[in-house]
């Protein structure tokens, strides 16, 4: 895939709608849903179509994520990944309402956005502080998933208090000098561009000296080194910054204002993580909770224990059901906010808390009902199961999905700033202590 380079910062934007649903602004929601339909039934492949009753699970079967990822050309050039975006960003231009109506037609597809971080980190940004030329540059780009994205915030001596950070980021005519260390960075192994904070004026407190960049990841100077799960997975990486050349270009928002432009960025961070499939609840297939009343049932017909017969497991699992339920109407107010034109807020971080711990309780109670199978298993590729029986026998997916779940309350901010965030911002707290919040930054002692 090619890359813009640093010496040719703002390609010429990529406005063509000739591929898009014919969906508007003027559309009911009715004849959007009708039209939506129309799209599917033309562009989505008849065997997902066929396999779409059996739930995300059967369709997996019938789909690999190879096939997918040839597929999805059409869906980002349909106008239908992010339908309330303005058409020349890539979307449709349509209300919320609308939205909704196209997302209930989509969703028994289990068609899954590629791009979730340029959607749900970058996006967010460009809207608020970005350019026209910014947008019109990389929007497009994001929603069709031509340009994969990662954030670049947390360093080794800078994660819960991110402010502090000491990526230094210095002028040299029309480009900027950008050197230090990134870590934590989800999928910058696969990733075109980052999102990046650093540090432009040290004389200043540390929230006031940030500048906030886009960097293209496919130039010297970077290097990008894998961190790798406890389950063998790799999602995680250490991101080495050694004098790498970033246009000015590439800045979104005033010098020295990046902190304020990243909190589009952590709340869009805040948002994702908290909603339906953050993760590793996709593991167990759409509805976490949901999915245990299948599992469970299941497990029942053919005789095992942990079973819905049993009163002890249906409460434990209509509990979590109905905390998912309290989340997703939660976060539907959130989008409701979003599409509304308002900025996300500290609601934000309230489901971020609730949906971290949440998805931990699922998965650990996924595994409990294995009962003794969970505690030994064959280590090897992992598949995601099939069918119901596929779920309840395929010991490593489920066992991974619970591993990978103790991130959860980590990434995202962790749940402790989260809630300081929340104490502030929604209670009215005091701000907790700290002596050197007007100091300069140079002056702050770091680890």
């Amino acid at each position: 895939m090619s890359v813009s380079p640093p010496t040719d910062p703002l390609l010429v934007p990529t406005t063509d709608t000739a591929g898009y649903v014919d969906i508007d602004d003027d559309t009911p929601a009715d004849e959007a849903a009708e039209r939506t339909r129309a799209w599917v039934l033309e562009h989505v492949p008849a065997a997902w179509r066929d396999a779409a009753p059996g739930g995300a699970a059967a369709i997996r079967a019938v789909r690999s994520r190879a096939d997918y990822e040839a597929w999805y050309p059409v869906f980002g050039a349909s106008g239908l990944v992010a339908p309330t975006w303005p058409r020349p960003y890539g979307g449709l231009g349509v209300s919320g309402s609308v939205a909704r109506a196209i997302e209930a037609e989509l969703r028994p597809y289990n068609l899954g956005r590629l791009n979730p971080l340029g959607l749900n980190l970058a996006a967010p940004a460009l809207f608020a502080h970005g350019t026209e030329e910014q947008r019109l540059r990389f929007l497009p780009r994001i929603v069709r998933a031509e340009e994969l994205w990662c954030q670049l915030f947390s360093e080794p001596g800078a994660g819960s208090d991110l402010a502090s950070l000491a990526t230094r980021a210095e002028r040299d005519g029309d480009e900027w000098v950008v050197t230090g260390q990134k870590v934590w960075t989800t999928w910058a192994h696969l990733s075109h561009f980052g999102v990046l904070l650093a540090r432009t004026t040290p004389d200043e407190p540390k929230r006031r000296g940030i500048t906030y960049f886009l960097v293209d990841l496919h130039q010297p100077g970077v290097e990008v080194r894998p961190l790798r799960h406890i389950t063998g997975d790799i999602d995680f990486n250490e991101v080495f910054l050694d004098a790498t050349r970033v246009p000015d270009a590439y800045r979104v928002g005033e010098v020295g204002q990046g902190w304020k432009v990243a909190n589009a960025t952590l709340s869009g961070e805040r948002q994702m993580v908290s909603g339906s499939g953050s993760g590793g609840v996709d593991r167990i297939g759409g509805s976490g909770a949901t999915r245990l009343v299948t599992a469970a049932r299941d497990r029942s017909v053919r005789g095992l224990p942990g079973g819905w017969d049993d009163p002890v497991v249906r409460q434990q699992i209509v509990r979590l059901y109905s905390e998912e339920r309290i989340r997703g109407w939660t976060n539907d107010r959130i989008r409701a906010g979003l599409k509304a034109g308002r900025a996300p807020g500290p609601e934000s971080s309230v489901g971020k808390v609730h949906q971290g711990g949440l998805n931990q309780r699922i998965q650990l109670l996924a595994t409990d009902l294995l009962g003794p199978d969970a505690m030994a298993w064959e280590a090897g590729p992992l598949e995601a199961p099939t069918a119901v029986d596929a779920y309840c026998e395929s010991l490593p997916y489920v066992i991974e999905g619970m591993l990978r779940s103790r991130a959860n309350t980590i990434e995202g901010g962790t749940t402790e700033v989260n809630r300081n965030i929340i104490g502030e911002r929604v209670l009215g707290l005091p701000r907790e202590p700290d002596p050197w919040q007007d100091a300069p930054w140079r002056d702050v002692p770091r680890s």
